[in-house]
């Protein structure tokens, strides 16, 4: 399947690549020199010259058997290294690390139900820790910023893969220096399918018709050599915008439905999109958002414009059929937040149209999925509000930075429970995307200066990523649960997490739950920690032994049990942790989807306990 798909990719770029670069070179928005200083890099002459790089996918070295449940685990390796690339054509190499040595990183293609056990092998010089951004993972493989590997080390993460179809990414989160990491070109995509997904209709076939989109945007040294941002304290928006690792590039595409999966990769830029013609009309090209971070809308939201911050994912279906022969450009906004805006980056990529009609059967339904919302009726009051500011030079939440260790657990959250969390950007004049691990979170409330309410797309998904513009409060509602144990939250602004601007909250256990199961909540835990690569951990057998012990403590394949206690415990328990406070919420929520265990979700408030789903 692969290979056709990619002889399918050859075939379409060869044949449009004479038209391409003819309108191209003829577009009234094609590149021009300029000599006013519009660059931090090099000028770079070669917009929409290169074609769109579709990253390979990553297919497993094993499949091993799980002792409890018998069914199959797939295992992977895959090696942190370091590779060159030549980004401007008439310049030198610049080095970059990635994961399997390109960037961004292989793309896994999952099945929900069918768990995966992924090793990480650090060839590089720096120390890593990878987290799989959207997986509900147990704490030792969530990718705590501490838990790094060593070069010469590797560690084993197990991945449950049992959560709805969503688009989830993993890239680098070791302590100090993730921004370094990811920048250098540790990302990639990690894609869930599932049966009720797959039998929607919608534009499907991994880089034919369903295409991920990783946006970046990095700055350059003269020799052609990547920047690094190492020494910033700020941000680095960077004025060079990649797609896939390739600057501005192009693809050819048929007139029908794509669907265009975003994941903003970037360390500091946030984007504002939209399409347009390259020629004639400069109006905004409607679209259909479909996807947010945690997978299906609860039905398509037509918009024409998509804000996109660092981490944040979300799927489009856009419909070339009426532009069948023309380019199409997807555009960035200028002005947006506190970003610094170059000559070029209010450009992204451009679709190169196809003048010749073609059959397209997909569709898009008006009902897409059903988000296992937070419940109604809707709380009154905030359980916890975080600021995040900078304080003295130092990026900090509540005051507190992620190397006060004896403070910076800063929630503790009953199992089994609804919160909802108040989030204010402290001011300054900074983004600050939030990104909570373990939990989806619905977007119930914002408030700012500039009218912009809950979006369309965010009130009817769920997410784990909520930007926060220059002055903005939101409040999110979740459920935190199936597991126990800590997790962190930061900004995504990874110059700002990399300053100290992550904490961590407690998803406390339930000593009285009456289930008894293998205790994970320490993302330290000694025997799940990185090891020294020798060659006898690399045996079949020796992968086989280790990879039916995790799944021997069960860590995933009972998580509709743990709902079922959770909704037992919650039943009957009558005594409640201290008062807490509450916020108002938003729009009523979907139906839980029939493919997962049904819970009784509680929230507390004083001594009161109250069931509300």
């Amino acid at each position: 399947m692969v290979s056709s798909i990619l002889a399918h990719l050859t075939a379409l770029v060869v044949a449009a690549a004479p038209a391409v670069l003819a309108r191209v070179a003829s577009d009234s928005s094609s590149p021009k020199l300029v000599a006013r200083k519009d660059w931090e890099s090099p000028v770079y002459n070669y917009l929409y010259q290169f074609p769109l790089p579709i990253p390979p996918i990553k297919t497993p070295t094993a499949t091993i058997t799980n002792p409890v449940t018998n069914n199959p685990i797939d295992y992977y390796e895959i090696y942190i290294k370091s590779f060159t690339q030549r980004v401007y054509p008439n310049k030198g190499d610049a080095t970059l690390i990635g994961y399997d040595g390109i960037s961004p990183g292989p793309t896994f293609l999952m099945q929900r139900g069918r768990e995966a056990v992924v090793r990480f092998i650090n060839n590089a010089t720096m120390a890593n820790s990878v987290h799989l951004h959207g997986s509900y993972s147990r704490t030792p493989w969530d990718g705590w910023a501490e838990d790094v590997t060593q070069p010469g080390q590797f560690k084993d993460y197990y991945y449950p893969n049992s959560q709805p179809a969503r688009f989830l990414w993993y890239h680098d989160h070791a302590i100090d220096h993730t921004a370094e990491n990811a920048y250098f070109g540790q990302a990639g995509a990690y894609i869930l399918h599932d049966p009720a997904e797959d039998s929607l209709g919608l534009p499907s076939g991994y880089g034919v018709y369903d295409i991920p989109l990783v946006l970046s945007a990095k700055q350059y040294n003269n020799d052609g050599t990547l920047f690094s941002p190492a020494q910033e304290t700020t941000s680095l928006y960077g004025d060079v915008i990649h797609v896939n690792g390739q600057p501005w590039p192009y693809l050819a595409v048929e007139p029908r439905k794509y669907r265009l999966r975003f994941l903003d990769a970037a360390i500091s830029r946030s984007f504002l999109l939209y399409f347009q013609r390259s020629t004639g009309s400069s109006a905004k090209i409607p679209f259909q958002v479909i996807a947010s971070d945690a997978g299906l809308l609860t039905g398509p939201q037509t918009v024409d414009k998509l804000y996109i911050s660092m981490a944040e994912r979300y799927e489009i279906v856009f419909d070339f059929t009426s532009f069948a022969g023309q380019n199409i450009t997807l555009r960035n906004t200028n002005d947006i937040a506190a970003d610094t805006d170059y000559l070029n980056t209010d450009k992204v990529m451009r679709f190169v149209v196809s003048p010749t009609a073609v059959v397209d059967t997909s569709t898009v339904p008006a009902v897409l999925g059903h988000p296992d919302f937070p419940p109604s009726p809707p709380p009154t009051t905030v359980d916890h509000h975080f600021e995040f500011a900078r304080s003295n030079g130092e990026w900090l939440i509540n005051g507190v930075g992620f190397n006060d260790v004896a403070h910076r657990v800063l929630a503790n959250v009953p199992r089994g429970t609804v919160e909802v969390w108040e989030l204010e950007n402290g001011g300054g004049g900074w983004s600050h995307p939030i990104h909570i691990h373990l939990i989806d979170f619905h977007v119930i409330y914002r408030s700012n200066d500039d009218g912009r309410s809950v979006l369309p797309y965010e009130a009817a998904g769920l997410k784990d990523v909520v930007w926060l513009a220059p002055g903005e409060t939101v409040k999110v509602e979740a459920h935190y649960a199936p597991w126990d144990g800590v997790y962190m939250f930061h900004c995504h602004n990874l110059i700002h997490e990399d300053h100290e601007m992550m904490a961590a909250f407690n998803v406390t256990a339930l000593l009285d739950l009456g289930y008894t199961e293998t205790a994970f909540r320490d993302p330290m835990e000694g025997r799940w920690r990185a090891e020294a690569v020798t060659a006898a951990k690399f045996t079949s057998t020796a992968i086989t032994q280790k990879v039916q012990f995790m799944a021997s403590l069960q860590p995933y394949n009972n998580v509709d049990e743990v709902f079922t206690k959770l909704d037992e415990y919650w039943d009957t328990h009558t005594s409640a942790p201290p008062v807490k406070k509450r916020a108002a919420a938003g729009p009523a929520p979907a139906p839980r989807a029939a493919t997962g265990a049904k819970t009784r979700r509680m929230r507390i408030d004083g001594d009161k306990i109250t069931q509300v789903s």
